[in-house]
């Protein structure tokens, strides 16, 4: 670093030298108050090209994240509708049991018979609206014939593990060919017009068989429903706690230290005042050759 000679006055280097490392100090000292005031260390990738570059696939890996904890909470809102359906048909298919066992007995006459008869019916065609209705965002989540198959993105990448399949198998209350469930429903009868009280009763008994078994289907579906759900639950809570690990260390690498970063601030506005101190005395020490004439 050359000194310079105050007698030759063309080429003031010392002002020259002072001048270079106030505007140095000038370029840190915005880098320091930019980091303060964005509350990132690095705002362009010159400020840490590698940094920079770890730092955005982090984001995208958490943006990504953040979008299959959303989409987990969708698959959960799905199921609950669909849980909420059977739970509605488990209400109505033990009303009907109850009815089949009052229609079993033989204080029942005709007249009771029939109008147990009619209700039946109706409890029966209210299974199938509802079945129909079951749906979410327009997807109908139980089908009459074949498998509603259900594939939910529960993480950021394509491996198979964050493709989650939900199957439902078919329900179906009008044929025992299209899934069948409900077919021994749709053919209980407590009542077939005639004064046979023998018969009346055995047609009761077998229709009580019918529903029973349909109690147990809709009962295992629920559970296949909760056991669908309680995996989502734990995804999202591993989902969950591998995106703060993520985003901690997004920070580490990105965001500012306002702690250093004041210090580093504070030491630079004292650079420079003592630089444009420093620059005015440069530029003043030429004058002294004047006293040589």
């Amino acid at each position: 670093m050359g000194l310079g000679d105050l007698t030759r006055i063309n080429t003031n280097l010392q002002a020259l030298q002072a001048y270079t490392y106030l505007q140095r100090t000038n370029t840190e000292l915005g880098l320091r108050q930019l980091r303060l005031a964005t509350g990132s260390r690095i705002n362009r990738a010159e400020d840490d090209s590698a940094g920079y570059s770890i730092a955005a696939k982090l984001k995208a890996k958490i943006r990504g994240q953040e979008q299959a904890l959303a989409n987990i909470g969708d698959a959960k809102s799905l199921l609950t509708v669909a849980e909420g359906s059977l739970n509605s048909i488990m209400d109505i298919l033990q009303t009907m049991k109850e009815k089949v066992v009052q229609a079993a007995n033989d204080t029942m006459g005709t007249e009771e018979r029939n109008a147990i008869e009619n209700q039946l019916n109706q409890l029966t065609a209210e299974i199938g609206d509802i079945l129909d209705a079951t749906k979410f965002n327009g997807k109908a989540l139980f089908s009459a014939s074949g498998t509603v198959s259900l594939y939910f993105q529960v993480g950021d990448t394509a491996d198979a593990q964050d493709n989650f399949e939900v199957a439902i198998d078919a329900i179906s209350n009008t044929s025992a060919a299209t899934g069948g469930l409900f077919s021994s429903v749709t053919s209980a009868s407590v009542f077939d017009g005639s004064s046979w009280t023998l018969d009346n009763v055995a047609m009761a008994t077998n229709a009580l068989k019918g529903i029973e078994a349909a109690i147990q289907d809709v009962a295992t579906r629920l559970g296949k429903i909760g056991d669908y759900q309680k995996r989502l639950s734990f995804k999202l809570d591993n989902l969950s706690t591998a995106k703060n690990n993520y985003e901690a260390a997004r920070s580490r690498i990105a965001d500012a230290d306002f702690a250093y970063e004041q210090m580093q601030l504070a030491r630079l506005q004292i650079l420079q005042q003592t630089g444009v101190a420093a620059l005015a005395q440069a530029n003043a020490a030429p004058q002294s050759v004047l006293q040589l004439f």
